[in-house]
């Protein structure tokens, strides 16, 4: 009988485990990627603490949307695809407005060289 109760109690924990992975990102997790990133556009674009300040509340604002379009448009692949390319517009349009030139060019010289299709520097 112990062995049944638990193996019993292993399986709950398992599935407990299965299904705390495939609910959606809560806030902390959102927040933890947007601190991320924040960090790593930071590092490339070399931030003061107002733009690093103003970057994070736009990353996780442009997560928490891009989280709220995948449930509103789960059905629809290709509004889905249209509203994300939208939401990324608005989001580089903001980003490139808080940065200034000198920041723009070293943001766009790193984002050149993490794409396949830039140049690396030799």
């Amino acid at each position: 009988m112990k062995k049944i109760t638990l193996f019993a109690a292993l399986l709950l924990g398992v599935s407990g485990v299965t299904s705390a992975n495939s609910e959606p990102d809560t806030p902390t997790t959102l927040q933890a990627r947007a601190t991320a990133l924040t960090r790593s556009i930071s590092d490339k674009a070399r931030l003061d603490e107002g733009q690093y300040l103003r970057l994070k509340q736009l990353n996780l604002h442009m997560l928490l949307e891009q989280e709220d379009l995948k449930t509103r448009f789960a059905a629809d692949a290709a509004s889905l695809d249209q509203h994300l390319a939208a939401a990324q517009a608005r989001y580089e349009s903001d980003l490139l407005a808080l940065l200034r030139p000198a920041q723009l060019a070293l943001f766009q010289q790193s984002r050149t060289s993490m794409t396949a299709l830039g140049t690396n520097p030799k």
